[in-house]
């Protein structure tokens, strides 16, 4: 059972912006330590971003300055803002806790053209 569900993926052209949003049901969400990951076609996947239930944030040396994770404690959701979208970021991304101790859902495909 996945207990969250990502969205907000899509096609965008390289130097565009996504805003991806994770959901659950429940409090979960705001008990925890969440993160964004990502998983590049033929690539392991790797942390991106992670955010404290107090909303202290860390990032990915790779997207540090571009990206900006967020949540909604109240709306149970937490959020990954993509600016700046490079071609090499096209990947499945995933949020789960940090570190993951979820299962993995399908996630949202983000794909930048060049």
């Amino acid at each position: 059972q996945v207990p969250v569900v990502e969205s907000g993926g899509g096609l965008v052209q390289a130097g565009g912006s996504l805003r991806l949003s994770c959901a659950a049901s429940g409090s979960i969400i705001s008990a925890n330590l969440m993160g964004w990951y990502r998983q590049a076609p033929g690539k392991q996947r790797e942390w991106v971003a992670v955010i404290t239930s107090h909303g202290t944030t860390n990032y990915a040396d790779s997207v540090k300055g571009r990206f900006t994770i967020s949540r909604d404690n109240a709306e149970n959701t937490v959020y990954l803002q993509m600016n700046s979208l490079e071609p090499e970021e096209t990947a499945v991304y995933y949020c789960n806790t940090c570190p993951s101790k979820w299962n993995w859902g399908p996630g949202t495909q983000v794909t930048v053209s060049s």
